[in-house]
């Protein structure tokens, strides 16, 4: 199991089943790749049977307070049990999507089915046209003592469909787009924008740059943390669900969350 899973509005830390030292070990590492990423949150402890010293406490205590994370407590369970349970809490229902995120999961499969069929008869996967010449455009002359400039490189998308379970992370230097369920424990850090075309329930960071206008789009909006450039917003169980997709942004210092036919709206505030 993942050492550092999404719980309610903390941390969990799964140190049950796992010799003491090197599991403090394995998580000052984690904590050190991204020292600011967990800070102003609280950590609960699984243990096992067997509960730690004092000392082994006072250990794991003083690396949180370290990274500004606060150990609100400690339980005793089991790793396989606490699985199970995990497990048995997972909803049952299916998830129900929008017909735009049906039909983009059509093209997938579509496109995938026409890259094996092309395989099979012994072409090429994607079709290649003949490069057509263009007319020369007319250069105008470089004018001298006129400083040139570079135009930036437009960030990336990297694009995941299917299910990701947790533990698993995607970073990427530009925005993610998510075809199908984020489940808890898991963990998506971009640049840019975070946009899911199913249940965000995972942890979400946008704008990790420092881009404060980076957003987070979901169809079902329940991330264990929001994060958009240095502003975090825990996930609130008092607040009332959309039935549509919701988006989330910053403004005034702060992340706001509203539907997705409301955004333009509440932007205009």
């Amino acid at each position: 199991m993942a050492l550092i899973r999404g719980r309610g509005r903390g941390l969990e830390l799964m140190l049950a089943d796992r010799e003491f030292e090197g599991a403090l070990a394995e998580l000052e590492a984690r904590l050190t790749e991204r020292p600011d990423f967990y800070r102003g949150t609280a950590a609960t402890a699984v243990v096992g049977a067997e509960p730690p010293s004092a000392a082994e406490l006072a250990a794991l205590r003083a690396l949180l307070e370290t990274h500004g994370i606060e150990l609100g407590g400690v339980e005793q369970g089991h790793a396989a049990e606490e699985l199970a349970r995990r497990r048995a809490l997972k909803p049952k229902g299916e998830l129900k999507l929008s017909d735009s995120a049906r039909s983009l999961v059509a093209d997938f499969a579509g496109a995938r089915a026409d890259i094996a069929q092309r395989r099979r008869s012994g072409q090429p996967s994607v079709r290649r046209s003949a490069p057509q010449t263009a007319p020369a455009a007319a250069v105008a002359p470089v004018q001298a003592n006129v400083p040139l400039h570079v135009a930036p490189q437009p960030p990336g998308v990297l694009y995941h469909v299917g299910t990701l379970r947790g533990g698993q992370a995607l970073h990427h230097v530009g925005n993610i787009v998510v075809v199908g369920d984020v489940n808890p424990g898991t963990e998506l850090v971009a640049t840019g924008d975070v946009l899911v075309f199913g249940r965000l329930l995972g942890v979400a960071h946008a704008g990790a740059q420092g881009d404060d206008r980076a957003r987070v789009y979901a169809l079902q909006l329940q991330a264990t943390q929001l994060r958009i450039a240095t502003s975090i917003a825990m996930d609130e169980e008092t607040r009332t669900r959309s039935s549509e997709p919701e988006g989330a942004f910053v403004r005034d210092g702060r992340i706001v969350i509203a539907p997705f036919s409301k955004l333009g709206e509440v932007r205009a505030e």
